[in-house]
């Protein structure tokens, strides 16, 4: 669970408005910390698959 916001939220907003097209205008405050949660996830899959490569780099392979 992630503990700080790995996202910005300023950018996100402006995605959600591009993708929106009018009609959803607004991110409630959980989105972005449940997309924190997702990146964090996802992060630490990829760092998994890195050491189990081992590798000391996380590529976008990982993903």
């Amino acid at each position: 669970m992630a503990k700080e916001t790995l996202v910005v939220k300023s950018r996100l907003k402006e995605v959600v408005l591009k993708y929106g097209k009018n009609k959803v205008r607004n991110m409630s405050e959980d989105f972005a910390k449940r997309l924190s949660e997702e990146v964090e996830s996802l992060i630490t899959k990829a760092v998994k698959r890195a050491e189990e490569n081992k590798r000391a780099t996380v590529q976008s392979r990982d993903l």
